[in-house]
């Protein structure tokens, strides 16, 4: 069996992009307005977050694409089908060779529940960094999204629309200036995806979507799903390591802003009211994609960040960047000096 019967990524990517929705209105002239700005902004960003964090990580070495919501659909069912291919194969041989009635029902299924999470996440999006992207990533920045979360926040459009470059421009700098950053990521999720046993993962993410939908305190993420000895483990790896990138993200857009974006507190005491979530379906798939982890992620890798930088520079935080072994372990992450202590000593 082949990818494409197992999953459906045209019906995915289609679906997705009709959940999503548009975003907010804007006429032709505006449009072109926030695409050239935010492009200005990108560029702009480079040098800046290359003098706080010393990381060099060249000019346009990995495009930089201003996107609606249906673009960014696309453009992540791209990196997800090459991503999940291992477990698509898994899944494959554990269920057998299926005729071609069921592959076709069971494909246009998986698709259609692809989609639907997708066309969620597209609404949230404002730039994502795609590190999978041939052949050195890709920038991407969803301009609806931005349109929208300014508006809803209230701030100024061209202090914001620079902060949020600010924030993804520097997770390009960390996976081009760090040659090894996009293998290592890569094969942690492919050790991941290898190690799922297919039929009790089918069988723990209905019973946990059952009870998050019906607020019950034990319902689990998906990323709480892997449960044996081994998966945990990497995902500790791969939670210590995305707690650095978007802490350090989150640092860079702070430090940088008071010099070049006058209303820079502002939009960080708003944003971060925002980042709780809105109403009741919000909360609920938050919890079940695990976003209420990702914002872990950021509040405590920007501590992390913090903490070793004060202490002792940023010259010396930049040995996190040297190899794998040097990034901080999800218990590391909430220990900065114990991290200081095996690494910097």
């Amino acid at each position: 069996m082949t990818q494409r019967t197992m999953v459906d990524w045209d019906l995915a990517a289609g679906l997705g992009a009709r959940v999503a929705g548009d975003g907010p209105q804007v006429d032709a002239a505006e449009a072109g307005r926030v695409v050239a700005e935010l492009r200005a902004a990108a560029d702009r960003s480079t040098p800046l977050v290359r003098e706080v964090t010393g990381l060099d990580g060249g000019q346009g070495t990995a495009p930089v694409v201003v996107v609606d919501r249906a673009r960014w659909v696309q453009a992540n069912t791209e990196g997800f089908s090459t991503v999940v291919d291992p477990l698509v194969r898994r899944l494959a041989e554990a269920k057998g060779e299926p005729s071609a009635l069921s592959s076709a029902i069971g494909s246009r299924v998986t698709g259609g529940e692809v989609g639907l999470l997708l066309g969620f996440m597209a609404t949230k999006v404002l730039g994502q960094f795609d590190p999978f992207h041939e052949p050195r990533g890709r920038l991407l920045l969803v301009a609806p999204n931005v349109v929208h979360v300014e508006r809803e926040l209230g701030v100024d459009p061209h202090d914001f629309r620079l902060w949020v470059c600010l924030h993804e421009e520097t997770h390009r700098v960390q996976f081009t200036a760090v040659p090894w950053m996009r293998e290592h990521l890569f094969g942690e999720i492919q050790a991941l995806t290898e190690s799922v046993e297919p039929q009790r993962l089918t069988e723990d993410l209905v019973r946990t979507v059952s009870e998050v939908a019906r607020g019950a305190r034990s319902g689990r993420s998906l990323p709480e799903l892997m449960g044996t000895p081994e998966q945990r483990e990497i995902i500790d790896r791969v939670t210590g390591m995305m707690s650095l990138l978007e802490g350090h993200a989150d640092v860079v857009m702070d430090e940088v802003g008071p010099t070049v974006i006058p209303s820079v507190a502002q939009i960080r005491a708003r944003f971060n009211e925002r980042r709780k979530g809105i109403g009741p379906l919000d909360r609920v798939l938050r919890r079940l994609l695990g976003l209420d982890a990702k914002m872990a992620q950021y509040r405590d890798g920007a501590r992390f960040v913090r903490a070793v930088v004060d202490k002792a520079g940023m010259a010396e935080f930049n040995t996190v960047w040297e190899s794998p072994a040097n990034l901080p372990s999800k218990e590391e992450i909430a220990d900065p000096e114990a991290w200081m202590g095996r690494v910097l000593r």
